[in-house]
């Protein structure tokens, strides 16, 4: 057998210094309980190695009277009634992998392999920002086996996106669902190049929807689909759908389970809902950047405050990027202590507040001036853009 790729993963890399809500710099953040890997696969030829790790677990007995016994009602399904709907289900599968398999590609660049969807049928092509990973050109394979070229169009860190081109003709787009409906217990598939492995297919269901959660380089993405389907390096910037042959989000992230040594955590993957996708995507394909991106910030630096307990205390303002947060009476060195009154003790607090309030909304920050004194400051939450608050 051919030595196949080794897994690298993406590197913490350091963020612009000027946002909010998911894109504030992480400066000495405290480490969370559960972490996130992103799914890109590297491309260094390696021997593949696959470890299994067997968990066991006890369970103690308890005193006390002994649980009350409820008779639950049965309904008996015939062995045949039971392979005729087992049936119905493995073809609406089969059908699902062959209408959409041929609008997911591989994306490779000098050092990573991800996965991307066909957005239209004039050769623009979605992804995440990290698979695209800094890099201006690219090589695109079909689900056919074509290669070509792609370039970057633009990205859009704030929600981890980016849309590439290339030329070629006869594409198959995929078609992107209203993800505001989807409900928890929802069959979804997710297809992408997962360990290298061209046009995979896994399945599983909507474990939860509205989710915010982190990217290792600080960036806090909101409203996150968490899904039990498989998803591994390789699969970022791919396709996870539904029945009816719809993407309904990006693969984009994996928890780390810290009890297991910080390895993948099985059935809890989570994904970029299709709703932002087609948004930020179709902005991007239409004006060449996102010029309405509906995601809040405040125009500050910040570093993260410890105290001599060795404990998150706050966050520290290093310096004001906006006029109007300075005029509210926001200064530097003013520690932020909460939003609206919740604890805001660590930068990743900040942003998590942040995540879900929309550009426009009034916010009570309440702070430790540089004095010692404290207090409350009104500002009104900006617009993220790409690379600024305004």
């Amino acid at each position: 057998m051919a030595a196949l790729p080794y897994p690298q993963w993406d590197p913490i890399c350091p963020v612009d210094a000027a946002t909010a809500r998911g894109m504030l710099p992480e400066s000495g953040a405290g480490i969370q309980d559960v972490r996130m890997r992103r799914l890109t696969w590297g491309a260094v030829p390696a021997l593949l190695t696959l470890s299994v790790v067997l968990a066991s677990c006890s369970a103690a007995g308890t005193s006390g009277s002994a649980p009350k016994v409820v008779d639950i009602p049965s309904q008996k399904i015939s062995p045949s009634a039971l392979s005729q709907s087992l049936l119905v289900l493995q073809q609406a599968y089969v059908n699902l992998y062959k209408e959409v398999s041929p609008a997911v590609v591989q994306i490779s660049t000098k050092s990573d392999l991800g996965s991307g969807i066909i957005f239209n049928a004039q050769g623009d092509i979605v992804t995440n920002n990290h698979v695209a990973n800094g890099f201006k050109s690219f090589q695109v394979t079909l689900a056919n086996g074509k290669q070509y070229p792609g370039t970057l169009v633009n990205n859009f860190p704030p929600d981890d996106l980016a849309v590439l081109h290339i030329n070629a003709t006869g594409l198959q787009p995929a078609t992107f669902a209203n993800s505001a409906q989807l409900q928890v217990g929802d069959i979804v598939m997710a297809i992408g190049n997962p360990l290298g492995f061209q046009s995979s297919a896994t399945d599983g269901i909507i474990s939860a929807v509205g989710r915010t959660v982190s990217e290792p380089n600080g960036v806090t993405l909101p409203d996150i689909i968490q899904t039990s389907a498989p998803i591994n390096p390789g699969n970022s910037g791919g396709a996870l759908v539904d029945l009816q042959g719809q993407v309904v989000g990006i693969p984009t992230l994996a928890a780390l389970d810290q009890q297991l040594g910080g390895s993948q955590a099985s059935g809890i993957g989570f994904a970029i809902p299709s709703s932002v996708v087609a948004n930020i995507a179709g902005q991007i394909v239409k004006y060449g950047k996102v010029q309405t991106s509906d995601r809040s910030c405040i125009g500050v630096k910040v570093e993260q405050v410890t105290g001599s307990d060795g404990q998150d205390a706050g966050v520290l303002v290093t310096s004001i990027t906006r006029a109007s947060d300075s005029q509210a009476g926001l200064k530097a060195q003013d520690v932020i202590t909460a939003v609206n009154g919740q604890p805001t003790l660590a930068v990743q607090d900040l942003t998590n507040a942040l995540a879900n309030l929309g550009p426009g909304k009034k916010i009570t920050l309440s702070v430790t001036h540089a004095d010692g004194s404290k207090g409350t400051v009104s500002i009104t939450l900006g617009e993220l853009s790409a690379n600024s608050c305004a």
